[in-house]
C-alpha cells in the first residue's frame, strides 16, 4: 500500500513510518518542510503528487500553553489543517487515519472514558483537536480517528524540549538525585511503538470510525515515575508532590484514562499493559546504549 505519513519526524510519526516500512508498505514520510497543513493548496498539491491510498496524520500543534496563547494558529493546524487533509483524502478516494487526544475530555470522572462519552475540552488544544475530529467525520466516511494519551517514544518530542517523561525522570534523577511528582493526575502511559503497531493493524480493515487507543491500565504520574526507577534500577528520592505544587497556566484534565471499547468489541485491540510497554521501552533503551561506540 502507498502511504503518506504527516508529521513523519515527530515522536509518534517516526515510529509510524518504521512500522509501515517493516510491514512492506511504500511510505512517503512528510514533515512540515514538505507540507503546510493550514494551507489548502499545499495539502492538495502534495497529496496529488504522492497519490497515497492511505494518509496518516500524526502532526499537530500540541504544546498546550502555546495553543492557549495562539488559538488561531492552533485551530489553523489542528482543525482547518485536518479538514484540508480529509478533503484531500476524499478527493483521492484514500483512507485517512487521524491521531487525536484524551484532552477532548474534562477529566472530572474517575472511570475510563469510552467513545460514547460526550467530550468537554478544558482548553484550546482540546477544543482544536475535537474540531479536527468533527471536520474529518463531515468530510469523508473512510476515516479512522484514534484518541491516545500520555505518549512516549525514542524519537525526540520537540514540544517537550526533546525529552519524554521517561527520559526526563532519568535525567532529573541523575542530576538532582530526587524529585517530587504529582499523584493526583491519572493517565495511561502509551508507547509510540504500540500506537504505530495498532495503526498498521487497523489500516488493513474497513472498520471506519472513532477509537480510543491507549495502553491497558492506568497510573498516576508518580506511579509512572516509580516504575521507571524500578525497571532501570535507578536510585532516586521520589516524593509525592501536592496537587497545587506545580500550578498549570492552562486547565488540564486530571483523569485521562480511556477505554479501548470499540477496538475490543471489534477484536482489533492490540495494546498491552502500560507496565509491559514501559518494560519493553527500557529494554530497547538499554540495548541501544550498549551498541553505542565506546560501550
Amino acid at each position: 500500500m502507498k502511504i503518506s505519513v504527516i508529521g513523519a519526524n515527530g515522536q509518534l510519526g517516526a515510529d509510524v513510518v518504521r512500522a509501515f516500512e517493516m510491514n512492506g508498505d511504500e511510505v512517503s514520510a512528510l514533515t512540515h518542510q514538505d507540507v503546510e497543513l493550514s494551507d489548502a493548496d499545499s495539502v492538495f498539491n502534495t497529496m496529488r503528487e504522492s497519490k497515497p491510498g492511505l494518509i496518516v496524520n500524526a502532526a499537530a500543534m500540541h504544546h498546550v500553553e502555546k495553543c492557549e496563547n495562539e488559538p488561531q494558529k492552533a485551530f489553523a493546524v489542528n482543525a482547518i489543517g485536518v479538514r484540508n487533509l480529509a478533503l484531500a483524502a476524499k478527493q483521492l478516494n484514500a483512507v485517512i487515519i487521524h491521531v487525536s487526544t484524551d484532552y477532548v475530555f474534562d477529566g472530572t470522572r474517575r472511570s475510563p472514558y469510552s467513545e460514547a462519552d460526550v467530550p468537554r475540552p478544558l482548553n484550546v488544544y482540546g477544543n482544536s483537536k475535537l474540531s479536527g475530529e468533527h471536520f474529518i467525520r463531515a468530510a469523508t466516511e473512510k476515516h479512522f480517528i484514534l484518541r491516545t494519551s500520555a505518549i512516549y517514544g525514542k524519537n525526540p518530542c520537540r514540544a517537550k524540549g526533546g525529552l519524554n517523561f521517561v527520559e526526563l525522570m532519568l535525567k532529573l534523577a541523575k542530576e538532582r538525585g530526587g524529585m517530587r511528582v504529582v499523584d493526583s493526575e491519572v493517565i495511561s502511559p502509551t508507547p509510540t511503538v504500540d500506537i504505530a503497531r495498532q495503526i498498521v493493524a487497523i489500516s488493513r480493515t474497513d472498520a471506519y470510525g472513532l477509537y480510543h487507543a491507549t495502553s491497558e491500565g492506568s497510573c498516576s504520574w508518580y506511579e509512572f515515575a516509580r516504575e521507571i526507577f524500578v525497571l532501570t534500577n535507578t536510585k532516586a528520592n521520589l516524593e509525592i508532590a501536592k496537587p497545587d505544587e506545580f500550578p498549570s497556566k492552562v486547565p488540564r484534565p486530571t483523569y485521562s484514562v480511556l477505554d479501548n471499547c470499540s477496538l475490543k468489541t471489534k477484536g482489533l485491540n492490540f495494546f498491552r499493559s502500560w507496565q509491559d510497554g514501559l518494560r519493553d521501552y527500557i529494554e530497547q533503551r538499554s540495548q541501544e546504549a550498549l551498541q553505542r561506540p565506546g560501550n
